[in-house]
């Protein structure tokens, strides 16, 4: 039982230290979900912005265009609520 919290808990923490990533694959993945949520008005999306760092920045900005390119093409597929 110890063994699955220590477990449980070490998980938690990692998931947690993953937001403050600074990388391209972090960047595009903001960028996707901001792109694609407002191309098709879903919600609004909050994002951590590491804009600060070149890489984060290229992938926000490639993101972005890929998931609003998504959202098109699901709404031409009555994918889209």
């Amino acid at each position: 039982m110890k063994k699955i919290l220590l477990i449980l808990s070490f998980t938690i923490v990692l998931m947690g230290c993953k937001n403050d990533e600074k990388t391209f694959d972090a960047g595009y993945d903001d960028g996707y979900a901001m792109g694609y949520n407002t191309q098709c008005q879903i919600r609004s999306t909050m994002i951590y912005g590491h804009f600060d760092s070149e890489e984060y920045s290229q992938g926000y900005n490639t993101g972005k265009y890929d998931g609003a390119q998504d959202c098109i093409v699901d709404r031409k597929n009555n994918n889209v609520r």
